[in-house]
């Protein structure tokens, strides 16, 4: 149990709940969550299936009419094709990682994971016995990854590469030459790869670039996605894992040995969710835009600090360093307290987030601005005197 980390956005969250509860203003950007409604198609479906008596244990991979849907989502938006009996579902795009990382990593492989990056990769990496290897995500690089590092890292114990576009916490996307650089390596030293595509729909700039596309690479990635982020769905807990065929069965297992299914009125939600795509969905992609650029422009005008302009995601991961304040942690922290933002440090994502912050903007443009203006206003008199002048 040693070996197994945590999010520390929850950890932010505990701290700014108390604050709260002392009376304190505090306006949250902690929390990779939309802070939007579940769409009322989705809802209504919901309820419907648990009105219709749907509350009974389903199949452990899922009801077949979501791996269907599921199937057909990703062959007409994404161009991957899948059969539905490689479709596997599970409560939340979490355990998906979860059990792939279980059924590939044992003692003695090595998995490349990004940094900064999701902190449950190098968790479960090493949880299962493996070896964690980080591959750095460079802000002079547009937080691509540089792929004569990436081909160094790679050994003969290299047994995974885990991937994530669009990419929490820095909102980088993987270009198609990236990608495609990717899979050759991937081909040629027999790894897996784990692709994290659960910001895929909420990408902004340019287009999605699938690894399954690749030639050779259906057979070897393991695609992860969910609900939780496109339609405002996190506490539905609602995602899935497509699989090269040689997994399903072992992976179905792990589902059965932990959860045993996921809740058939969540599944009935689900279907109407990728066959439907309510109007909502494109409504907030659209605010999720207006808030991006909002907040990049917000955070350049704050001496000392400067940001890029995510491809996609809901975050933006600005550089601090301009503001000799101390290390990400303790301006994080500082934010919190003197300023009333809860934020997370860019070092919460991994030694190469250092020097940065983390900022969801799913939340109102009204609070984006309110975090903006507090925090350019704690940045005045925060910032050494020597420094100011």
């Amino acid at each position: 149990m040693g070996r197994l980390g945590t999010e520390t956005a929850f950890e932010v969250l505990a701290r700014a709940r108390a604050l709260e509860a002392q009376g304190r203003h505090i306006v949250h950007l902690e929390i990779g969550e939309p802070d939007f409604d579940t769409p009322r198609a989705i809802t209504a479906a919901g309820i419907a299936a648990i009105e219709r008596g749907e509350t009974h244990y389903t199949p452990s991979a899922g009801i077949i009419e979501l791996r269907e849907a599921i199937a057909s989502y990703l062959s007409r938006t994404r161009a991957l094709s899948y059969d539905a009996s490689q479709i596997v579902v599970a409560p939340g795009a979490k355990p998906i990682m979860f059990y792939a990382i279980l059924a590939l990593v044992e003692a003695g492989d090595e998995a490349i994971y990004p940094d900064p990056g999701f902190p449950i990769y190098s968790s479960m990496i090493d949880f299962a016995g493996g070896t964690p290897v980080p591959l750095a995500l460079r802000e002079e690089n547009d937080y691509v990854p540089d792929l004569d590092e990436l081909r160094r890292l790679v050994t003969a114990k290299t047994k995974l590469i885990i991937l994530n576009s669009p990419h929490n916490p820095t909102g980088g996307a993987l270009s198609k030459e990236a990608v495609r650089e990717i899979a050759r390596l991937a081909r040629d030293n027999d790894i897996w790869v784990l692709s994290d595509e659960i910001y895929a729909d909420l990408l902004y700039d340019g287009k999605h670039h699938p690894i399954g596309r690749e030639e050779g690479m259906l057979e070897r990635t393991i695609v992860l996605d969910g609900f939780s982020k496109t339609f405002a769905m996190t506490g539905w807990r609602l995602g899935y894992g497509a699989f090269p065929k040689p997994l399903v069965e072992p992976v179905t297992k792990l589902v059965t040995n932990s959860v045993s299914c996921t809740a058939t009125f969540t599944q009935r939600a689900g279907i109407v969710a990728l066959s439907q795509r309510p109007p909502e969905v494109d409504e907030m992609v659209k605010a999720f835009r207006t808030r991006r650029d909002a907040i990049v422009a917000g955070l350049n005008k704050i001496e000392g600090i400067t940001c890029r302009t995510p491809a996609g995601a809901f975050y933006v991961f600005p550089n601090i360093t301009g503001l000799r304040c101390g290390n990400a942690a303790t301006v994080a922290g500082r934010v919190l307290i003197e300023a009333g933002v809860a934020v997370l440090a860019g070092t919460a994502f991994g030694p190469i987030g250092e020097g940065h912050l983390r900022l969801s903007y799913a939340n109102s443009l009204e609070n984006l601005e309110l975090a903006v203006q507090r925090i350019a206003e704690w940045a005045k008199t925060a910032r050494p005197a020597a420094v100011r002048a």
